[in-house]
């Protein structure tokens, strides 16, 4: 994806090979560029959820003559299959944004990360004085990006939210802030925090957004991502009541989506990159529904890239020597583009990616690369709405 508006051949491209695939290519992040129009850039929601346009792009051995169907969101269930099972995120997001002051007068902005404990940190690196010399509260520690003109020095303390919110920088964690809170953070979001909308937003979050950027089926007790899984916002009621009527099943999994979703890729070798963690859960109920899906001949749906991330790792963490797929926690960092093999998913749900970015190299693993670069010419063309409020994708596996 050099440009937009110029497709590459599969073909063409050189090769390169490592142990985790037969055959890795668009190996530069250059590969995954393009010019997107700033008009089609959905900042805000349409007035129904599923009144988005629906791209499908089927599976097709020619990648530079696949064709592609235009659809509304709602039309969704007609596309799958009874007996079919899609697996959602349920996942919530937290009100993560804060604005304050260090102590010295300095204006902050904190961006809560997640939420840890002193036992999930190497606590002969931590500071755990402020700078009055007094010990910190050990019980209330976040991970946290933070914005200052000058960088909080360890042991400062700071304010949020007009002094609802106080504490102390403990330490650092790669590039970002270990901060010890005064007291519980969680209430404190929910009534003083702001919805982490994404950046190219260019706006504040507002009332719409408190509803809007969370998906109808979300889990009030996982509230712990900052960043909606947004192929899910689609979703409602209509929607979700069509499926169940066609005997299309449901299943859920969770993962806590990182400020990392949003972070551009640093390296043009794809290889030397490093992809951000996140913390991920893949339910025994939902192992066994999907392997019951697949023996009986049905599909798979990853609703959204964060989705497809579990299910693939959980994949490789426990179907080993043909194994069956079964429950998995823990921390991913999985890095997927062209080359990777996909064990779960036959096809994949999904919004229009932000340019060089590591889910655009996901989908271009999943349908193509050629393929996905022709479907986003097609949808500039159409003027589909593109990013985290913008319009959907249903994308078929590519025929190896």
């Amino acid at each position: 994806m050099t440009n937009a508006h110029t497709a590459s051949s599969d073909s063409n491209a050189p090769l390169t090979t490592n142990n985790n695939s037969d055959v890795l290519d668009y190996l530069s992040v250059e590969d995954y560029d393009y010019d997107l129009p700033d008009r089609l850039i959905a900042r805000y929601p349409l007035a129904q959820r599923s009144a988005s346009k629906l791209l499908y792009l089927p599976a097709h051995i020619d990648t530079n003559a696949t064709p592609v169907e235009d659809c509304l969101f709602s039309e969704l269930p007609e596309l799958l299959d009874a007996g079919d099972l899609i697996v959602f995120n349920d996942t919530k997001v937290m009100k993560a944004r804060l604005f304050g002051q260090k102590d010295t007068g300095g204006k902050l902005e904190v961006l809560i990360e997640r939420l840890v404990t002193v036992s999930d940190l190497d606590i002969a690196t931590l500071h755990l004085e402020n700078s009055d010399n007094e010990l910190v509260n050990q019980e209330y520690i976040a991970l946290c990006h933070v914005k200052a003109s000058k960088a909080l020095k360890l042991g400062q303390r700071f304010q949020l939210a007009d002094g609802h919110m106080s504490g102390a920088m403990i330490g650092r964690q790669d590039n970002l802030f270990i901060l010890a809170f005064d007291a519980p953070i969680l209430p404190d979001l929910e009534l003083y925090g702001e919805l982490p909308i994404p950046p190219y937003f260019e706006r504040h979050a507002d009332d719409t957004d408190n509803t809007r950027y969370q998906t109808v089926f979300h889990d009030p007790a996982k509230l712990a991502s900052v960043a909606a899984p947004t192929a899910s916002l689609h979703f409602d009621d209509l929607v979700l009541n069509k499926l169940a009527e066609k005997g299309i099943n449901t299943a859920f999994v969770t993962l806590h989506v990182g400020a990392g979703t949003f972070a551009p890729v640093k390296t043009d070798n794809l290889l030397n990159h490093t992809m951000h963690s996140e913390y991920a859960h893949l339910p025994q109920v939902t192992a066994e529904l999907i392997n019951q899906t697949h023996a009986n001949g049905n599909k798979v749906i990853a609703i959204g890239t964060t989705v497809t991330r579990v299910l693939e790792t959980a994949y490789q963490k426990t179907a080993i020597n043909g194994q069956a797929l079964s429950s998995w926690s823990g921390d991913t960092d999985i890095f997927i583009y062209p080359g990777f093999k996909f064990g779960v998913i036959d096809r994949l749900l999904t919004n229009f990616h932000l340019p060089k970015s590591t889910l655009l190299m996901l989908v271009s693993a999943f349908s193509g690369k050629a393929s996905i670069e022709h479907a986003y010419q097609h949808a500039i063309k159409k003027e589909y709405r593109f990013f985290s409020y913008g319009d959907a994708m249903l994308l078929d596996k590519k025929i190896s």
